[in-house]
């Protein structure tokens, strides 16, 4: 008897081929795809390399997506093929097959199909591990041997995953067949062929929810704000996308169906009344398919844009090649302390300075009211947009900070204010303190790079280093004592000569002798706190492991968002050919020519399939403002690489949903068979 159920198990697979050879493939690359990931964050070298921390939280979020997506993804395409088998399911009941009996059948049909998708995965997995992780160091900028190996925790993890995956799978299955009579499964696959009602209400939601993502995307003005406010956003646009694809457009579809004029000719006539099924039972997969291929676009998109823009926000984070930042708790008299030490430290090294400047100033985070600024005192109330960064300089100071001489000559009682926004007014009152504007100014963006990303930044220019002290003295009389005391810092910014490791090695070096120079020499100077190194160099290695590592996982994910719209547009094809079958057969009956036959077909299919790419598209371009601004966060503001790299992203993607649509479209016509 176990034979018969074994042998009945095969023969239901291979007649079904259509539907589990998709699923199978599918199980396969899913299985792949999570022993790959959880594989390379079990990798032992990877935290032995720079940066590889980073690299290893980033691919654990990773798993965690894929893990979640395919169990809801395989677990939806399970459900799918079970609706299409009802049918089937219900002869067999009919021809005397006991309930008991058919679950044993679907339980050897969930074992085959278990056993192949895991083996196969995790051989495909193993196979392909190392090219990956080669990879993974490539992008990452790391030259380090790859040894072979086998990850026992990813092979038990994914094991353990995908074991549950399927017996959900066939609880589910099982439990649908339970609770259906022979009748209810004859007739299970072709449910619901009653006209949709219009849904007013979720329609209405479906517009504002829609309408408020959208108006949060193109409303906020700062990359802090953005950050916060994306995913309210995302959720409110995944919303609006069930609510108008569910109810909206059968809400549109009947529109025009009440306009006569229009309804009553036959091309329209056939459209619009069969959109209107196609609609009701192809609504989720249709807003599916969006917002997956909105998540493809944005997706490969920002993280292509953040590897690809790498040297910019390396430049953006770090101006200046080498910076030693030396902190003082008073005007120091000795500004330029460690200067001899990193000229000594640099020249041991072998690098020779091509470029030296020096900048005393001083930073204090303020509340801009109108033309006041006042200090922002720790627990109080207040408007995110008036936060602004205040930096005090003297005329010198600004043309080492900016590059750029001021232009004016100040006298006591007189400032220049170089902001951005522009700051318009011809007074100032700073703490208490009122100066003459003589000159406003536009920050240069390299220099806002170095600000805050707060909204507002301010440079507020005194004649000289007497003016700064006093109003420093204003300053740290009104401070908040919870808070850091107030700091005057010298920042003494260097270009030097030689490759990328001989700059590493140069700025480790001169970390250490400014190390042991404090040790010794520190107390002598007045108001000396502390200096920190900082070097473009050093950074580099990390940001290319972090970035590196983003673009990788945004590859990843981008390409499992693929597969699954892939296979849905598939089996929604499918399940489409098998409804309209049927329906066109009797349009032709009823008197319909096989030409009008075949227009309807291709204007429903074409409409149908195009629907989702158009609103996904539509989707970025909202977003586009806001996810600008976030890029902004890590000073990534080169917007018109961020622009090629969507519009980039979207013509690939284009392309490839195009030649899916083809090749899905052959299988669609074949079911239909002579009606086109």
């Amino acid at each position: 008897m176990t034979r018969l159920y074994g042998r009945l198990a095969k023969i239901n697979i291979k007649n079904n081929h259509r539907f589990y050879l998709p699923y199978l493939l599918t199980g396969m690359l899913s299985a792949a795809m999570f022993y790959l990931v959880l594989a390379m964050v079990d990798n032992p070298g990877l935290a032995k390399m720079t940066g590889g921390a980073e690299i290893a939280l980033i691919l654990a979020l990773g798993v965690f997506v894929i893990g979640v997506f395919v169990s809801i993804f395989l677990f939806y395409t399970n459900s799918f093929i079970i609706k299409r088998r009802k049918k089937e399911l219900g002869v067999y009941n009919i021809l005397g097959m006991e309930k008991k009996h058919i679950a044993k059948v679907l339980f050897l049909e969930t074992l085959f199909t278990a056993v192949v998708s895991i083996s196969g995965g995790l051989a495909f997995g193993i196979l392909f591990q190392k090219f990956l992780t080669m990879l993974l160091y490539r992008l990452m900028q790391v030259e380090q041997s790859i040894p072979f190996y086998i990850s026992a925790t990813a092979y038990a993890n994914t094991v353990k995953l995908f074991l549950l995956i399927y017996g959900a799978s066939l609880l589910y299955n099982l439990m649908q067949m339970k609770l259906s009579n022979p009748i209810e499964l004859l007739h299970g696959s072709n449910a619901g062929e009653r006209e949709p009602k219009t849904k007013l209400l979720m329609t209405i939601i479906g517009l504002a929810t829609l309408g408020g993502g959208y108006y949060i995307a193109l409303t906020v003005r700062d990359a802090m704000n953005a950050i916060l406010m994306f995913f309210v956003a995302v959720l409110l646009v995944i919303a609006g996308t069930y609510c108008l694809f569910t109810a909206g457009s059968i809400a549109f579809l009947k529109l025009l169906r009440k306009n006569k004029g229009y309804y009553y000719r036959p091309r329209h006539f056939t459209t619009v009344s069969g959109m209107i099924y196609r609609m009701k039972q192809n609504a989720v997969g249709l807003a599916n398919i969006c917002i997956l291929s909105t998540m493809v676009l944005v997706t490969v998109s920002t993280t292509v844009a953040m590897y690809a823009g790498m040297e910019d926000s390396l430049i953006g984070m770090y101006p200046e090649e080498i910076s030693v930042d030396t902190y003082f708790s008073e005007l120091p008299e000795q500004k330029d302390a460690v200067s001899g030490v990193v000229r000594d430290s640099l020249a041991a090294s072998g690098r020779t300075i091509l470029i030296e400047k020096g900048c005393l100033y001083a930073n204090f985070t303020v509340l801009r009211q109108g033309t006041d600024l006042t200090l922002r005192k720790s627990g109080s109330d207040y408007d995110s947009d008036q936060i602004t960064i205040l930096k005090l300089l003297t005329p010198e100071g600004y043309e080492a900070y900016t590059g750029e001489p001021l232009g004016c000559e100040l006298l006591p009682g007189e400032a220049a204010v170089a902001a951005n926004p522009l700051y318009e007014e011809d007074t100032i009152n700073v703490e208490g303190m009122a100066y003459t504007v003589k000159k406003n100014l536009t920050l240069p963006m390299d220099a806002e790079g170095q600000l805050s990303l707060m909204s507002g930044t301010c440079c507020l220019v005194l004649p000289d280093e007497t003016a700064m002290n006093e109003l420093f003295g204003v300053f740290r009389e009104n401070w908040d004592q919870e808070r850091v005391d107030p700091r005057f810092v010298y920042e003494m910014s260097l270009e030097t000569d030689g490759t990328n490791e001989e700059k590493i090695t140069a700025e480790n070096a001169l970390a250490e002798a400014v190390s042991s120079w404090e040790e010794t020499n520190a107390q002598s100077v007045y108001g000396y706190k502390w200096s920190k190194v900082t070097g473009r160099a050093q950074n580099r290695y990390g940001a290319y492991a972090l970035y590196g590592g983003m673009f990788f996982l945004g590859l990843f994910l981008g390409l499992m968002f693929l597969m699954v719209t892939v296979l849905i547009i598939f089996y929604k094809q499918i399940s489409e050919g098998y409804e309209d079958k049927e329906r066109f057969a009797i349009m032709q009956k009823v008197g319909m020519s096989s030409a009008e036959v075949k227009h309807a077909i291709r204007s429903q299919v074409l409409t149908v399939f195009f629907l989702p790419l158009v609103a996904a598209v539509i989707h970025v371009a909202m977003a586009f403002p806001m996810i600008t601004l976030m890029l902004e966060a890590i000073s990534l503001t080169n917007v018109r690489l961020f622009a090629w790299c969507v519009a980039g992203t979207a013509l690939i993607f284009g392309i490839i949903y195009l030649a899916v649509f083809l090749l899905t479209s052959r299988t669609y016509y074949k079911i239909v068979g002579n009606q086109v």
